[in-house]
């Protein structure tokens, strides 16, 4: 009996997490500078980028922002490949924001 009971809190603990994993996505995108500073504000997840990430997340149907973030390529492992300019234009790369929306 107690077997199954633990069996049965253990399933009900994974489906909860496998919930709230799925409540959360993360965006990686270019981080180009438009003059106005959102860039600077959205790389350093200073308090002045809330308002750009929050609407990314929004037009993307989530609700708010969480974090939001500069990311070295290096992070992301696969997501660029090796043999190509990779974001690259000109001799200038871009560099990347992650911004993980929750719904």
């Amino acid at each position: 009996m107690r077997t199954i009971l633990a069996a049965l809190l253990g399933l009900s603990l994974l489906s909860v997490a496998h919930a709230s994993q799925s409540d959360r996505r993360m965006f990686i995108i270019p981080n180009d500078a438009d003059g106005y500073g959102v860039d600077r504000c959205l790389a350093n997840g200073e308090h002045c980028g809330r308002a750009a990430a929050n609407s990314y997340c929004q037009s993307h149907q989530f609700a708010q922002a969480t974090t939001y973030h500069k990311v070295d390529r290096d992070e992301i492992t696969g997501a660029i490949p090796a043999d190509t300019s990779g974001g690259c234009k000109n001799g200038r790369c871009d560099n990347l924001v992650a911004i993980v929306c929750t719904k």
